[in-house]
């Protein structure tokens, strides 16, 4: 079955951007292998992404795109107001998390990517939906900005599958939901 990962890149602070999406504090020298990112696309054909992040990184000319590094993959974009017409490759979801979820996981396919932002993070993590965390600590405080999740009162128990260190400083932690 397929699997649902959070994967993304968190300030030491805990924020995955700052309070304006920015995320010019990543922009630092890689490490060989550039944290497994490879391996992590070689996995996946499908992102998830919340619209404000979205939105942020199509007017960055980032979310992969035609021609873009992520252009095969299948993208769904969570709005409560979509669009009347969406980028080739892209389809706009409205529809309850765990309803999707399911659908999403009965396809064929490779595994299943939030790219984020913190709210379609947190829905589905509240929802139960997420199989798997990997968090890339990057050794920076930012001092305000995004929150790995939108903000709400929950407790959810991680095990911890595995943590590596980088020789730049970052760790990453790998989670999984009890």
């Amino acid at each position: 079955m397929r699997r649902i990962i959070v994967s993304l890149a968190i300030s030491a602070d805990g924020f995955i951007a700052r309070k304006d999406g920015s995320v010019d504090w990543l922009d630092r020298p890689r490490p060989k292998g550039s944290s497994g990112m490879a391996e992590f696309f070689s996995s996946i054909d499908t992102i998830l992404w919340g619209r404000t992040t979205f939105d942020e990184a199509e007017a960055r000319g980032g979310y992969g795109g035609p021609g873009g590094a992520t252009a095969k993959m299948k993208h769904y974009v969570f709005s409560r107001n979509p669009p009347a017409a969406a980028p080739e490759g892209v389809e706009f979801v409205n529809e309850p998390i765990p309803a999707f979820a399911a659908r999403l996981r009965a396809m064929p396919g490779k595994d299943i990517w939030i790219m984020g932002g913190g709210g379609i993070i947190a829905s589905f993590v509240d929802a139960r939906e997420v199989d798997e965390l990997i968090m890339h600590v990057i050794p920076t405080f930012i001092g305000e900005g995004i929150p790995l999740m939108a903000p709400a009162r929950r407790t959810v128990r991680l095990a911890l599958k595995s943590a590596q260190t980088y020789e730049d400083g970052a760790v990453r932690l790998h989670y999984t939901p009890i």
